[in-house]
């Protein structure tokens, strides 16, 4: 049985891709450059924003990216809960886990404060113990870290540990820190990537990762 079970957050716990494609169309527009359609954001999202905006206008250098980020998030900061919502089942997957004492928390490429924020409004009644997003002090996922931060804040066998994401990154973010990966394929990916990064398990519903966390541990 899983001790604490940690969530990626878009794609994974939320469908966030309408709020974040239009965020970056308003700073594409805003600069002056093509804008896109909002599914073909579910091919740049993953690696952060700065990265986001980089894969949104290739043609774009430094300083053009950095006012990018400025309207981006001028823009998110005050829309990034317009149209997010929670994948089917997964607040109940949350509040089970809970009830059964498996700790929750997030880490998660979307910095930190819109994490907090969003994470706030979805799930105002679930506890995570913490809520990790990007800060300019650690590096982004796939870089383990941000795994290493939340095993620091909760000390926890790596065996009782298992990360749940929609994408390559979470798969090779668990795998270097060396604990159990679950894709899910409801997210911004498709399951040929989840396989191709080797996750442990791959599932197609929130009562899965339940059946999961609970199971007994092979060891």
């Amino acid at each position: 049985m899983k001790s604490l079970v940690i969530f990626d957050l878009d794609g994974t716990l939320l469908n966030t891709i309408a709020d974040l494609g239009t965020a970056c169309n308003y700073a594409l527009d805003t600069m002056g450059f093509q804008p896109h359609p909002i599914s073909a954001y579910n091919f740049m999202v993953g690696n952060g924003v700065r990265k986001l905006l980089e894969r949104a206008e290739p043609d774009a250098d430094g300083p053009m990216v950095d006012l990018l980020l400025r309207h981006f998030r001028e823009y998110y900061d005050e829309h990034c809960i317009d149209s997010t919502t929670p994948y089917p089942g997964i607040p109940e997957l949350l509040k089970s886990l809970s009830d059964n004492g498996i700790k929750l928390a997030v880490a998660t490429n979307k910095y930190q404060s819109a994490a907090k924020k969003i994470i706030d409004h979805c799930f105002p009644d679930i506890k995570f113990e913490i809520v990790l997003g990007q800060v300019d002090s650690r590096p982004t996922k796939p870089d383990p870290s941000i795994i290493f931060a939340i095993l620091n804040n909760n000390p926890t066998p790596k065996q009782e540990v298992m990360m749940v994401g929609d994408s390559a990154v979470d798969m090779e973010t668990a795998r270097r820190a060396c604990i159990d990966s679950v894709g899910v394929t409801w997210g911004f990916r498709s399951v040929s990537e989840l396989r191709g990064a080797y996750a442990d398990h791959i599932v197609s519903n929130a009562n899965e990762i339940f059946k999961l966390a609970t199971q007994k541990n092979r060891y």
